[in-house]
């Protein structure tokens, strides 16, 4: 009777830890949300939980506030940065600016970049570039766009073997501007 009793609970603490691993393998690798930014000027699909935040940078000579909104998955970042600049043609300008400052904070090199075509409705820069932290090898895709006084950056860097095309291109085109 002992013997059966322990075969019993032996039989159902692994139907448990079965149960376990299965909900495990259930939870989703992208957990994505619907975000606002702070001001309200948009709305983005984020994979994970975010964190915010807010400081002054220096846009070849222009300081403006700029907002972070990110979230992180397996290593990978997923971030939006807005800034208001004094009117439309400056933040136009910022566009460039937040580029070669995104490429040069991973020491990287430009891949391919699409640039806007005159008389676009909202002019948008995408880019992928590869550069490095660290030693390791790190990929940057990263989409910069304006409207009316405000530049938008959305990005996604980590090790290029952990940046999931799908999850990333999921991001840069969720960008929703009000």
């Amino acid at each position: 009777m002992i013997q059966s009793l322990s075969r019993t609970s032996i039989a159902k603490l692994a139907c448990a830890a079965a149960a376990a691993l299965v909900m495990l393998g259930c939870t989703p690798r992208y957990d994505w949300r619907e975000v606002r930014g702070t001001d309200d000027s948009y709305s983005i699909l984020l994979p994970a939980k975010p964190a915010a935040l807010t400081r002054t940078i220096n846009l070849d000579g222009v300081r403006v506030a700029m907002t972070m909104t990110a979230a992180e998955v397996d290593g990978v970042t997923f971030a939006v940065g807005s800034a208001q600049l004094p009117d439309a043609p400056a933040a136009q300008a910022a566009l460039d600016k937040m580029k070669v400052a995104l490429v040069k904070n991973i020491n990287g090199g430009i891949k391919h970049e699409k640039r806007p075509t005159p008389g676009e409705r909202m002019p948008t820069i995408e880019l992928e570039a590869r550069g490095n932290r660290n030693g390791r090898p790190l990929l940057l895709l990263a989409r910069f766009v304006a409207k009316d006084r405000r530049a938008y950056q959305v990005v996604v860097a980590g090790p290029e073997k952990a940046v999931v095309r799908e999850a990333a291109e999921t991001f840069l085109t969720s960008l929703n501007l009000r």
